[in-house]
């Protein structure tokens, strides 16, 4: 019979594995809209067009699953024997946390006690014994019960889902069982002289192990006796077994193997309004009408400790809830919004001149006048004036400084020669005598394009040179090599010594003037030479 059991459970593993590792969405993605039913897509619609705020529960799996355990009894006479037994199951979520099950357990108990009894003259099952006799029982149970589940760690604030679930349970159901009673051997013999023997003898079965050795040595495993059982036909029936509610509490832990399959060690607690689960109920005292025995208040329990495998099935389906986060969706939009309704962000520029006021450096731009990518606005002569206000748009270093329009004064020649040198300065480029001619060079660093603290300090004497002698123009000269790269290099540190001295030190942009002259010298270094 135990064959054909385990048989059984091992042709269910086979048909559910099967089934397991088709395809699954793992998971709860909200944006899938298959997975939400019929029924419920106007909740979820409502949710995308942002007038409800809680999204649709999708449509998650049903789980169904195997396992095998022991079987003991709580009862009168102890259970010392390794049983064994199987479930099945079935159960859905009805939210996040709580879940109901549908199953079905299936097993035999055994029991031997090692302490000799007497009150037994009431009890059919040992109808021709008189002295002591060991209760024995082997019990075949089975229980059909609807069970109510809190997962008890799904929600969590710190983490994302987890693999391993601990949770909790109830529920009532009715069990059926018959109980036998092993009270004669093979041949219809009674164990009478092995129980008084094992009893009378206490120097050699001096403790309990010794006992229940004694015993099962000396007794085979026939069970021919039907155990006692409800008086009359108040005892409700299914066959040759005796019909019982039950209520049961169970606890367990599950690990998750994929979004298929996990598996889950669980302790079941059954509890049966009878005491004759072992077959036996009379006590060793006697009773208030002064027999020797009495009826005893007890009910029976039993327990089924078990590891079975679990699988998830359904198509266009998440997996069950209690493996979800209810809170995955929530946290996932706060890191990396997709639906939330965000306002347009706007970036104020008081002054209107095209530059936000983050970026803005002059922040108060009067209306009209154009102004570079830090919002300050142009003087392209340098004199202090914007050129949007600026009456002489370029006045000669030599004219400044300027009036409030933007005019400079310039000096009177002192003579003809000097006014033509001036002039040829400025047109032909014609250094002048007195120009000076002992400017420094620049270095950069590697390949660096930004002035260092020294090349600024080398630029404002460059400047201060340039600024007595208003008339002097220079040229910059790289010396870079034969690739672009390098070419381009030294392009972009010229054009950085330049307008370092035009931009922060007041040099006219028209007296600076930049070369390349391609393997000619130090790639590093930008020579200033007079014109």
């Amino acid at each position: 019979m135990a064959s054909k059991k385990f048989k059984l459970l091992l042709g269910l593993l086979i048909l559910l594995g099967s089934s397991a590792f088709s395809q699954t969405k793992g998971g709860y993605n909200p944006y899938d809209t298959s997975v939400i039913p019929s029924k419920r897509l106007p909740q979820q619609n409502e949710f995308w067009n942002n007038s409800y705020s809680f999204p649709a529960k999708p449509r998650n799996q049903w789980e169904v699953g195997v396992s095998g355990g022991t079987v003991t009894e709580s009862s009168d006479v102890s259970s010392v024997f390794p049983t064994f037994g199987f479930g099945v199951h079935v159960r859905k979520a009805l939210g996040y946390l709580f879940s109901v099950r549908l199953e079905y357990i299936n097993g035999t108990a055994k029991g031997l006690s090692w302490n000799p009894s007497t009150g037994y003259a009431n009890d059919p099952a040992w109808a021709g014994y008189t002295g002591k006799v060991f209760y024995n029982y082997k019990a075949h149970i089975q229980d059909l019960s609807l069970e109510g589940i809190i997962t008890l760690n799904n929600i969590r604030f710190h983490k994302e889902k987890t693999g391993l679930t601990f949770y909790g349970g109830a529920g009532f159901g009715a069990t059926i069982f018959k109980t036998m009673i092993n009270a004669k051997d093979a041949n219809g013999n009674t164990y009478q002289t092995l129980f008084t023997t094992v009893a009378g003898t206490p120097s050699i079965y001096s403790n309990r192990k010794k006992i229940i050795d004694a015993l099962k040595a000396g007794m085979d495993d026939t069970y021919e006796t039907n155990a006692e059982t409800e008086a009359g036909n108040r005892r409700p029936k299914i066959g040759d077994n005796t019909l019982k509610p039950s209520g049961s509490v169970l606890a367990g832990v599950a690990y998750k193997l994929s979004d298929r399959i996990n598996i889950a060690l669980e302790d079941r607690w059954i509890f049966v309004k009878t005491d004759l689960l072992d077959g036996q109920r009379w006590s060793e005292y006697p009773s208030n009408t002064g027999g020797n025995t009495s009826l005893t208040g007890d009910f029976d329990s039993y327990n089924y400790g078990s590891l079975g495998i679990n699988f998830n099935l359904g198509a266009k389906a998440v997996e069950p809830l209690w493996w979800i986060n209810p809170l995955d969706y929530a946290y996932s939009e706060l890191n990396n919004p997709k639906h939330m309704k965000l306002p347009k962000p706007v970036f104020d520029d008081a002054d209107g001149d095209g530059v936000v006021d983050q970026l803005d450096r002059e922040p108060n731009t009067p209306a009209g006048c154009p102004v570079d990518t830090h919002g300050v606005s142009k003087d392209t002569d340098g004199d202090g004036v914007p050129d949007c206000k600026d009456k002489q748009l370029i006045t000669p270093t030599e004219c400044q400084p300027v009036d409030a329009d933007g005019v400079g004064k310039c000096p009177d020649p002192s003579c003809c020669a000097a006014n033509k040198a001036l002039i040829d300065s400025l047109i032909h480029h014609t250094p002048s005598a007195s120009c000076p001619s002992d400017y420094p060079s620049i270095s950069f660093k590697d390949k660096s394009i930004a002035l260092g603290k020294d090349a600024k300090a080398l630029a404002a004497t460059v400047a201060s040179k340039l600024k007595s002698s208003p008339t002097c123009t220079i040229t910059l000269t790289a010396y870079p090599g034969t690739s672009k790269a390098q070419q381009s290099l030294a392009e972009t540190r010229l054009n950085a010594v330049k307008k370092y001295l035009v931009e922060k030190l007041g040099i006219s942009e028209d007296r600076i003037s930049t070369d390349k002259v391609i393997g000619g010298g130090d790639e590093g270094t930008i020579d200033i030479k007079a014109n």
